[in-house]
């Protein structure tokens, strides 16, 4: 395509090109050729006027032709003198004409003379004596070189345009070299030869490679991470149904409020797992061309929020504008700062701050409180699943475990430490876009 778009364009230049190499050719020459006519005019004046007009002791005839290489014609009162003579039906009517300076005369038909000519014909008096002077040149030899010259111009021009042509060919291919070899890898990867895709490549396709190894990337964590929440899902909920089976099958128990609370609480383990695995199944993880405005979801989650707990005041202190971008997919975002406010929110006297931020190419959340705070030696342990530190506040112990694998996935941190009031304090830390 490139090719087809370039030959016409090439071809249109030469041919462009070729036509005012042409026009310029023509009128260099004919300027040159006046130029000299003019200057042999003046010389041929300056000898009449110093031999006071008498044009019998001037050197003409063969002599001129021999130097000059030009035809003349010069009129005096005494005569007129042409030289050389077959020129005579052409230099003759100049002589009496009144135009002055350049002549020229083309398409001529006179035998033994050109059929192109330019002569210059200058008109002046010596000692009242009127005088004229033409001299002339062969413009057909002239143009036969200048028509030879043009013509190698054109083999010229043709010849760079094949040239143009070769090199176009021989540098689209070796610049597209890295797109057959990406192709062949598309082919590999699609017929599963291979399972991610070679970055060893140009500069200018490593980004896309990087992306589509990304997504690939993306999709196989899908997938595993589906296989593993029903394998989880499986396992976690076959004890709590057996043991509920075996209360229902033993007849010879009655459903007292004991047993009805056991299974009561069997099955909020199972309403517990089946959730948790539904939200884990849900997590995105990093995706191109996914991003999040941190700020108008804090905003809408503290709105929420404070919903729930409406004796506790939720405040967002952040630097970033309103129209931020954040390289973390929506949901994701909702689920990490929806469990650490929720959190947050029960655990506190009377405040929650969330802090925005962005430190060194890292994306921060900070979530402190103002209530009793968690002892460092059992910070560590905050985020395994099913942990609860406190069985007084309602809860599975899952919103922290969730909140660890979906940072995880975004190759970030979360740790904890004692907020400026004493309280509870969880900072999350992603690596922000490249």
């Amino acid at each position: 395509m490139l090719l087809i778009l370039l030959l016409p364009a090439g071809i249109g230049l030469m041919a462009l090109a070729w036509i005012i190499h042409g026009a310029l050719l023509e009128r260099m020459s004919t300027d040159f050729v006046e130029s000299r006519l003019k200057d042999e005019v003046a010389f041929l004046e300056h000898q009449i006027r110093q031999s006071g007009g008498r044009t019998d002791t001037l050197q003409t005839g063969d002599y001129f032709q021999e130097v000059f290489h030009h035809a003349f014609a010069i009129a005096s009162p005494s005569g007129q003198s042409i030289s050389p003579k077959t020129w005579t039906p052409l230099l003759r009517p100049l002589l009496s004409s009144e135009q002055e300076g350049a002549v020229r005369v083309r398409d001529a038909e006179v035998p033994a003379a050109p059929s192109e000519m330019l002569g210059y014909r200058r008109a002046f008096t010596v000692d009242g004596n009127s005088f004229v002077v033409i001299v002339a040149e062969d413009m057909e030899a002239l143009q036969q070189s200048q028509a030879e010259l043009h013509t190698w111009t054109a083999v010229v021009s043709v010849l760079l345009v094949i040239l143009m042509i070769g090199s176009i060919w021989v540098g689209i291919s070796l610049a597209l070299r890295p797109v057959v070899g990406l192709q062949a890898s598309l082919k590999r990867l699609q017929s599963g030869d291979i399972s991610r895709i070679n970055a060893n490549g140009p500069e200018e396709f490593r980004p896309l490679v990087r992306q589509l190894n990304q997504l690939l990337d993306s999709l196989d964590d899908r997938l595993e991470r589906s296989r593993d929440a029903l394998a989880n899902l499986s396992h976690s909920v076959k004890t709590p149904i057996a043991a509920v089976r075996q209360i229902l099958e033993d007849t010879s128990r009655p459903l007292d409020k004991n047993l009805r609370r056991e299974m009561a609480s069997r099955l909020d383990d199972i309403d517990a797992q089946l959730e948790s695995e539904m939200r884990r199944s849900r997590f995105a993880g990093p995706q191109v061309g996914q991003s999040a405005c941190p700020v108008k979801q804090a905003r809408d989650l503290l709105w929420m929020v404070g919903r729930l707990y409406p004796d506790k005041s939720f405040e967002l202190s952040t630097y970033l504008p309103e129209h931020r971008r954040w390289p973390v997919e929506e949901h994701d975002l909702n689920e990490i700062l929806g469990n650490l406010l929720d959190n947050a929110g029960k655990w506190s006297f009377r405040w929650v701050e969330l802090t925005l931020g962005e430190d060194q190419g890292q994306l921060k959340i900070i979530i402190s409180d103002d209530g009793a705070g968690v002892l460092e030696t059992a910070r560590s342990k905050l985020g395994t699943r099913g942990l609860r530190l406190d069985e007084q506040k309602p809860g599975h112990g899952l919103g922290l475990a969730i909140v660890h694998a979906i940072v995880e996935r975004y190759q970030g941190l979360v740790h904890y430490t004692s907020s400026k009031a004493g309280g509870f304090a969880a900072v999350v830390e992603i690596p922000g876009s490249d």
